[in-house]
């Protein structure tokens, strides 16, 4: 068996993390830890592992898309102990040593799928398109074509910035998007801005 410490964090800012190799290994652990993940309404952002001489298990869990906020600590410390288990009982498992850290992607993530944009509706966010000018704006609406966008009309400093008409934006124009860190809603979420979360062992 190997032996497996489980990390509870939440990653606000997106940043912080090691590179991680993606590799065969980690798509097999994927579908090994995917329906426990589903089991407990979260959806499985992503799984990764980074090497070294005690090698690192990086799982990413989110919301499902039509929820608004963020993963508290409290889920990630539990399905960090649901995951921990179905890990050490894992038939495919080479006897390693191996540490988990399950963490939240946070506001810092890029928006490259569609479930992105649909977790950030309400979010003011930075589109960068693939032909024409990038759009900053609030997400208004998202649908199976793609987003639509109050863009913010840039002002002097100090004045309020002033909203525009509704833009919308199909899937095949946008090439990324990034959240703009707004300190209410990092509040409204029970997040701290430049804060990378607790860590501990679950």
């Amino acid at each position: 068996m190997s032996n497996a410490e489980a990390t509870a964090s939440s990653d606000p800012t997106g940043t912080g993390k090691a590179e991680a190799a993606y590799s065969p290994e980690a798509a097999r652990l994927r579908a090994l830890l995917e329906p426990s993940v589903q089991a407990n309404r979260l959806y499985l952002e992503d799984v990764a592992i980074i090497p070294g001489s005690h090698r690192v298990v990086h799982v990413v869990v989110d919301l499902p898309q039509e929820e608004t906020g963020g993963v508290s600590l409290d889920v990630i410390a539990d399905i960090s102990k649901v995951l921990s288990d179905v890990l050490d009982n894992d038939p495919g498992d080479d006897g390693r040593p191996y540490d988990l850290e399950v963490s939240s992607p946070g506001v810092g993530r890029p928006l490259t799928e569609a479930r992105h944009w649909h977790r950030a509706k309400g979010r003011m966010v930075k589109v960068n398109v693939v032909q024409g000018d990038n759009v900053t704006g609030r997400i208004q609406a998202v649908d199976e074509a793609g987003v639509t966008l109050v863009p913010e009309i840039a002002v002097k400093k100090g004045m309020k910035p002033k909203q525009g008409d509704p833009v919308k934006l199909p899937f095949d124009r946008i090439r990324n998007g990034k959240v703009e860190i707004e300190f209410s809603h990092l509040l409204e979420d029970g997040l701290e801005p430049e804060h990378n979360g607790p860590s501990e062992e679950a």
